[in-house]
């Protein structure tokens, strides 16, 4: 199916910080379709500032945002955000600006988008062996943790490459985003994914390479290590709150509230009572094994269960409808 892309208002916001070498590239090559081209600024201390001033001579389209402090890339990102609202924007796309992704894929991470089968999609760069092969050994291994990790901290288990930054989402479920829940810093991608789960998103992979040449990340291996791991429990445990025992109660809840205290109670009680006769050298008796085993072994089973029904409540209706009528330029 041909689709005029030019038709819909498109926009393609990029976040700055320290892409001097890389960024005019990235905006010469945004397709005509794309009309708006929203530049956030972070408060770089290169000449990414100064590249954006001619670039908006040259290209009409391009819309910059400075930062007169730098806020991260999830505070580059809310910030377009709120610009790419104010264009009333139907189709928004994150584009970094380290070249790291192509702007030629781009028509493949918004067509879902545009038909209605998705209000969410991410490029998801493990789909490509050639590509996959390609991405250094430390970031492969890197991100197949994270993205487990990621999978089960938001509920989008469909998500292989949670925390790849192409993405694209629709302008109506954007607006009903709440902006002070994202996280302003590296956390940003997974934070926003937990938010879009809480509101009933779709959320769709698009199989797309990655490209690495000599860019410099910003994201260190130590912030990786040390700020991730308690921002995504916090992210789990407020996901399980909101979604099992605010906004819904379910057979799943049920589940969780038998299975983790009966689990816990196996651990405990068993390991408590096998210190106590171990210490005096006889044997436990009979039941007292039997009540710790059974426990363990009726809580895990009931966690499982829970799991099971978690991995089955990935949102797949769209909240969005196609855009079938294109609005007039």
């Amino acid at each position: 199916m041909l689709v005029d892309l030019s038709s819909y208002n498109i926009t393609v916001i990029i976040p700055a910080y320290g892409v001097e070498r890389e960024l005019s590239a990235v905006l010469e090559s945004i397709p005509e379709y794309v009309r708006h081209i929203v530049v956030v600024n972070d408060a770089s201390p290169d000449g990414t500032g100064n590249l954006i001033t001619v670039a908006c001579l040259r290209d009409k389209r391009i819309i910059p945002v400075t930062h007169a402090k730098n806020q991260g890339v999830g505070g580059a990102m809310i910030s377009g955000y709120k610009k790419a609202l104010e264009l009333q924007t139907q189709i928004v796309v994150k584009l970094d600006g380290d070249g790291q992704m192509s702007a030629r894929d781009i028509p493949a991470l918004i067509m879902p988008l545009i038909t209605g089968q998705a209000d969410f999609t991410k490029g998801n760069r493990f789909r490509d062996f050639p590509a996959l092969s390609r991405m250094p050994v430390i970031r492969r291994i890197g991100n197949l943790a994270l993205s487990f990790l990621s999978k089960s901290a938001t509920g989008y288990w469909n998500c292989f490459d949670p925390t790849n930054g192409f993405l694209a989402l629709r302008g109506e479920v954007l607006a009903q985003m709440p902006f002070e829940n994202i996280h302003k810093s590296y956390f940003f991608e997974i934070s926003q994914l937990s938010q879009l789960y809480l509101i009933g998103a779709c959320l769709r992979d698009v199989p797309m390479p990655a490209r690495y040449a000599d860019e410099t990340s910003n994201l260190s291996i130590m912030k990786v290590l040390f700020e991730f791991p308690p921002a995504l429990l916090r992210v789990f445990l407020r996901r399980i709150l909101l979604h099992y025992f605010l906004y819904d109660f379910s057979i799943g809840s049920v589940y969780m509230l038998a299975g983790l205290p009966l689990f816990l109670f196996g651990l405990i009680f068993g390991g408590l009572e096998w210190f106590h006769y171990a210490s005096r050298g006889i044997p436990a008796p009979t039941g007292t094994v039997m009540l710790a085993t059974l426990t363990v072994i009726l809580g895990f089973q009931f966690l499982l269960s829970a799991v099971s029904i978690d991995l089955q409540s990935v949102p797949r209706e769209p909240l969005s409808r196609p855009l079938d009528v294109p609005p007039a330029a």
